[in-house]
């Protein structure tokens, strides 16, 4: 009875900071828990994304007798694309960098600039959508394009969805300021930029580079 008494003061008197397992430290800050939440959202959006890439996979050679991606692609108009989206993963960065040291008026600069980029990637995409459906390469022409319309359209939507966030969130600072409720979804936005590039690099090499010759 004694050695029990002993044991019990001795772990009562572990520092609660030291204590693993019994609590110590306290819950995770919410900064912590919301991107962990966000990024299951973005794991679950990937899933859906390879989902469409296996289709795309399994259906490009599928053109039934129309157009083949080397006679619809217009690669240099794709490169662009891709800078663009790539370099606004860039300013993206930069600006919550700079929300997350107090620099607002350098966190509206990038804003922009990283919304002008995404902008210019739509308006480039949805030009190529438009030159091919005047083509009569439309998506209910054959399988192939049925599967690209889906997949790269997929994709455009997201980028366009994210840049309306993007609105929504410089609204937010500049009626707000750089709080912190507005700085995790910042951090969260971003999360979601940087994997649309990510799904844009497979679109790029799976579709384009590999098709588009």
């Amino acid at each position: 009875m004694a050695i029990a008494t002993t044991l019990d003061r001795t772990l009562t008197a572990v520092p609660t900071a030291l204590a693993r397992g019994r609590g110590g430290g306290g819950p995770a800050p919410k900064r912590i828990v919301v991107a962990y939440g966000f990024w299951i959202f973005v794991l679950s959006d990937m899933v859906m994304f390879s989902a469409l890439f296996a289709a795309y996979a399994v259906l490009s050679g599928n053109t039934a007798g129309g157009p083949t991606a080397a006679e619809l692609f217009n690669l240099r108009n794709v490169f662009i694309e891709t800078m663009c989206l790539l370099l606004s993963s860039y300013t993206c960065g930069i600006g919550v960098l700079s929300a997350e040291r107090g620099q607002q008026t350098l966190f509206l600069v990038f804003a922009i600039v990283t919304f002008a980029l995404g902008a210019v990637f739509l308006f480039i995409e949805v030009t190529e959508f438009a030159d091919m459906v005047a083509k009569g390469a439309g998506p209910s022409r054959s399988a192939f394009l049925s599967s690209f319309f889906t997949l790269v359209g997929t994709h455009g939507v997201h980028v366009a969805s994210g840049l309306v966030a993007l609105v929504y969130l410089v609204a937010q600072v500049l009626a707000h300021g750089l709080r912190a409720a507005v700085l995790r979804r910042l951090l969260c936005w971003s999360l979601f930029w940087h994997a649309l590039d990510i799904v844009w690099v497979g679109v790029f090499t799976l579709v384009y580079l590999m098709g588009g010759h």
